[in-house]
């Protein structure tokens, strides 16, 4: 049974110096994902205050339960091993919006999944997978990325999920959940049902779902072609092993703010992706007119790509975004198109 979600406040033992000392964005909102105080744009007192509550309510359900709530440490806790096979809910596909499940191993995941009006059966087209924040929703990360206009005119599809209580099991947080497992299944359906085409499968996400994206990047080898990464990094004691990398060619977009808390963090992730797929780094060109920041582009011995976006003034944030928990609209960096961008320029490689 999956447990319930809570803000375990617990501090993961990677990040209790960044919590400390850094302040992040403009304001001090709360945001429980990864499992950490998240200072992004637009903070009010009234969200600190309820999620104070809900840490409250989290430890006294663990008492009550033994402790059996979704108050995870760095780790993710265990997994939930999951079937190979997946039961679908009834579905037609068919251009536009669709609210589907999935069902895998003990849960059932929802999603949205969205057909542009060129879909048609049998078309091979390429899938997009946006992965949420934590606590979040697929139609959360949906509002805040606003991919389906560039998926309409470019003719590819795009799902999103809710991860089970909110979050993904992730590298550093949220859930115990087998979501590399799921994501493989979710993929696998929506090749043979949705004709998505399995060379160019991408996998997107912001904070706690940017980290889902780097996992299943190195742990489900040989299905996503790219990732997108915002506000997120290789980070925690899941990746300390220094063969945790992609076994097959996964190639990486990534927007780091430079007033993120979690900076160091990400930036330190990121050299640390770099070195273990041997990248040679290069400088590029400028950033979109008025961003100030790096630009640095490499590419790896295993063929792959790696282009890093450094933004200064830069929060926990998805640059561009115009509305959602998690906007940066005055960060003139258009990370949704940049990204839709690198994918379409980054088909899978051969291993």
């Amino acid at each position: 049974m999956a447990s319930s979600s809570c803000t375990g406040w617990t501090g993961p033992p990677d990040y209790p110096t960044v919590l400390r000392s850094r302040s992040g964005g403009r304001g001090s909102t709360v945001d429980s994902d990864r499992n950490k105080v998240v200072f992004a744009q637009g903070a009010s007192a009234a969200v600190i205050r309820r999620l104070s509550v809900r840490l409250v309510l989290c430890l006294v359900a663990a008492v009550g339960t033994g402790g059996a709530v979704g108050c995870d440490g760095p780790t993710g806790g265990p997994h939930t091993s999951g079937s190979a096979s997946a039961e679908t809910s009834a579905e037609t596909p068919a251009p536009g919006d669709h609210s589907l499940t999935l069902a895998f191993g003990a849960n059932t995941y929802k999603y949205l999944l969205h057909a542009p009006p060129g879909y048609g059966p049998g078309k091979r087209l390429p899938l997009v997978i946006a992965l949420h924040f934590y606590p979040g929703t697929g139609k959360e990360v949906r509002e805040t990325i606003g991919i389906d206009g560039r998926a309409d005119q470019a003719n590819f599809l795009v799902a999103y999920p809710d991860g089970v209580d909110g979050g993904f099991n992730a590298l550093v947080c949220c859930g115990t959940t087998d979501d590399v497992g799921f994501l493989r299944t979710l993929v696998a359906h929506l090749v043979q049902v949705w004709s998505a085409d399995p060379d160019r499968v991408y996998l997107t996400g912001i904070s706690n779902g940017g980290d889902m994206s780097l996992r299943a990047a190195v742990e489900a080898s040989g299905v996503f072609a790219a990732i997108g990464v915002v506000s997120a990094g290789f980070g925690g004691p899941r990746v300390e092993p220094a063969d945790y990398a992609p076994k097959s060619p996964v190639s990486l977009i990534t927007f780091i703010g430079a007033a993120d808390q979690y900076f160091d963090i990400f930036r330190t992730g990121l050299d640390t992706w770099r070195q273990r797929l041997h990248c040679s780094r290069t400088t590029s060109g400028p950033l979109p007119a008025g961003a100030r920041g790096t630009y640095e582009r490499a590419r790896c011995a295993d063929g792959s790509d790696v282009d890093a976006y450094v933004i200064e003034l830069m929060g926990h944030v998805w640059p561009g975004a115009n509305s959602g928990r998690l906007a940066g609209s005055d960060i003139p960096v258009p990370a949704t198109e940049l990204i839709w961008a690198f994918f379409e320029a980054h088909p899978r490689l051969p291993r």
